[in-house]
């Protein structure tokens, strides 16, 4: 029997002039369920039904219906759909409330008024199998964005919902953190949940999926799970020319939060028109190396080199610079201070973002917003180039766009570095690799190299 269903829903959100969801009819069923599709295709909008966001949050025109577990979505509160729908969303930043992590994760178990006696053990339960029983006690604050998303994931986990819903879960994570994920989605779907994922790490979850819909421009179609394939990934195009002098370095550097240090006395350097690919696990110090050599943090110990021009960063939570009133004006903005008369729409068209040009861009999905940020920091003949996992939430063609970026801005003199946990993107572009963990740097050749 369906857990939740959806018959001939049409939604448009407010002042949209085209349906964000048309005439979807699907069932959801005990098992795990796989949402497909590219970026901005209506992956979210479609999961946010089943909590009641969408349309009690975002507001809109809605039509036909909408049912979860026997109750009408239009008219239940989306407090009482929490009950039945745990959810974790894109962006663990957005649904943090408390600043120590089990406080966090028994956040909800609070509001449902479970006996306090229960809830210690409950949390640790949760913990458990979101594969972070190690940050009991540790701040919020102090958490990469992958362990933060594990949190999240936590959260949801411990109110022991009947349907569970996760929006891009593994966007962040390290592949060890990834599939400790994957595993637990699996695992409630085979303990009777009913489990649904939004991902485009499918590899895994085809495998396991009872059903999978893919959604693109709202359409909601049924595929069969076995007949997915893996998209081929783009390389970027051979250099112009050899790497250029040194254009960023540290020495001996040394950072960390109060006692607990993430890079021990680290030496590294980068040189104009070379990508170099920071690699390891959630947690070891990849952002904070990125932020020391922005000049965003400043080490406890040890110093920094730049070569005098224009730095371009992207954080790891990209809507912090988003804050003008459309994506073409966020990329005007960039164009006008560093003094280039290229055309927005040239930036724009690259990234594939035509379409989104004149949307606000704190309203778009995820993975438009991350190509939205990129497209509003990468203008403007940068010299260095910082990028903190550009691709969170990209589908594979977005992907591809930005291969052919970075590519472009590397033959261009720039010194790239990039953080990430795609392995795709690194085989792409890296010139180097270098792992971090444990406050330790280890350099290992790209893949392209060994080949």
């Amino acid at each position: 029997m369906a857990i939740a269903r959806l018959s001939h829903l049409t939604y448009w959100y407010p002042n949209g002039q085209n349906a964000a969801l048309r005439d979807v009819d699907l069932a959801i069923e005990d098992g795990l369920t796989v949402v497909a599709g590219p970026s901005g295709g209506g992956k979210s909008t479609l999961l946010r039904v089943f909590n009641g966001l969408v349309p009690h949050f975002h507001g809109g025109r809605i039509a036909g219906a909408a049912e979860v577990a026997g109750q009408n979505v239009f008219e239940t509160p989306t407090r009482r759909l929490a009950r039945t729908v745990g959810f974790v969303f894109q962006d663990p930043e957005l649904q943090t409330v408390y600043d120590v992590v089990d406080r966090e994760v028994a956040f909800g178990l609070e509001n449902m008024a479970v006996p306090a006696r229960e809830i210690p053990a409950m949390v640790e339960e949760a913990l458990d199998a979101a594969g972070i029983a190690h940050l009991v006690g540790r701040r919020v604050k102090t958490l990469s964005g992958g362990e933060r998303q594990r949190v999240a994931i936590a959260s949801a986990i411990a109110m022991k919902p009947r349907m569970v819903v996760l929006d891009e879960p593994t966007s962040q994570l390290d592949p060890d953190g990834a599939a400790m994920v994957l595993s637990s989605a699996i695992g409630m779907a085979r303990d009777g949940r009913a489990v649904v994922v939004s991902e485009h790490r499918m590899e895994r979850l085809a495998q396991a999926a009872r059903a999978m819909f893919a959604v693109e421009g709202g359409t909601v179609t049924a595929v069969e799970p076995s007949a997915w394939s893996a998209p081929a990934v783009a390389h970027a195009p051979p250099r112009a020319s050899a790497p250029g002098p040194e254009a960023w370095s540290v020495h001996g550097v040394t950072a960390g939060f109060g006692e607990r240090i993430v890079l021990d006395g680290v030496d590294l350097a980068g040189r104009a028109g070379e990508v170099v690919a920071l690699s390891g696990p959630n947690g070891g110090g990849k952002t904070t190396l990125l932020r020391i050599i922005a000049g965003a943090l400043s080490p406890q110990s040890g110093h920094v080199e730049r070569r005098p021009g224009r730095i371009a960063y992207l954080p790891q939570n990209p809507t912090a610079l988003l804050h003008r009133p459309t994506v073409r004006s966020e990329v005007s903005l960039t164009l006008e201070r560093s003094g280039e008369a290229e055309l927005p729409e040239v930036v724009l068209r690259a990234f594939g973002l035509l379409d989104a040009a004149d949307r606000y861009p704190r309203d778009l999905a995820c993975g438009e917003r991350q190509r939205a940020a990129l497209a509003a920091v990468l203008p403007g003949r940068p010299g260095l180039v910082l990028l903190d996992e550009p691709t969170r939430g990209m589908d594979p063609p977005a992907r591809d766009a930005l291969v052919r970026v970075v590519a472009a801005l590397r033959d261009a003199g720039a010194a790239v570095v990039l953080a990430t946990h795609d392995t795709a993107l690194r085989d792409a572009l890296a010139d180097r690799v270098v792992a971090i963990s444990g406050g330790r740097l280890s350099e290992t050749a790209p893949r392209a190299a060994i080949a």
